[in-house]
């Protein structure tokens, strides 16, 4: 089980605030190669523990279907996906947007949320479907709740480099990362729910 935080950042006894860091402060950039790199900020959103309660009550998370080696199967996870002009249920999603874009010269118009169950909940090594197909491009992710491993390898294998993101933590992946890398959230024994929050701007072919 997922448990909040007793002392939360933003916390000043009614319900604690939930904001973004304008500055990107303790932003750390990561080269991984071939054009790709990965920033890292801990602790850019505060609040998270009362934004990832509020997600996991309010979001109508569905399980979609997924095919694999010519069989469909269940996705192990939850989703659901949200556009800026059709509205989105968290101010902070979109002073979030607007903060990437201006960060890194791009519209952010989409924001998606994937819920890990628990341990058995993944993902397989992919890039993004679209993304992959571009010279370069973005995708944002903030964590909520429990901690679990973040990993990249080169496209088609090679050793891994692995993140474990916080509750708050911002990861941004950017360059060739989508084309020349992959990512996934492995299985593991036993983990609490983690939301991971994904900003994604318009993906022109």
């Amino acid at each position: 089980m997922w448990q909040p935080s007793l002392f939360g950042e933003g916390f000043d006894g009614g319900i604690p605030a939930v904001e973004v860091d304008p500055g990107f402060h303790g932003l750390v950039r990561h080269e991984l190669g071939s054009g790709a790199w990965v920033d890292l900020v801990p602790g850019w959103l505060r609040g998270a523990d009362e934004l990832f309660a509020r997600l996991l009550r309010t979001t109508p998370w569905a399980q979609r279907d997924i095919r694999m080696y010519e069989r469909v199967l269940p996705e192990p996870r939850l989703t659901h996906r949200w556009t800026v002009d059709q509205g989105l249920p968290e101010p902070v999603f979109a002073d979030a947007a607007r903060l990437l874009g201006e960060r890194y010269g791009e519209e952010f118009t989409q924001v998606g949320a994937n819920l890990y169950r628990d341990g058995a909940d993944s993902v397989a090594w992919h890039g993004d479907r679209v993304a992959r197909e571009m010279r370069s491009a973005l995708v944002g992710l903030v964590s909520l709740g429990g901690v679990r491993p973040f990993r990249l390898r080169p496209h088609g294998g090679g050793a891994s480099v692995g993140f474990l993101p916080g509750p708050g933590d911002l990861l941004v992946m950017g360059g060739t990362c989508q084309r020349t890398w992959q990512h996934g959230v492995p299985k593991v024994r036993s983990a609490a729910a983690r939301i991971s929050v994904q900003f994604r701007h318009a993906y022109e072919r």
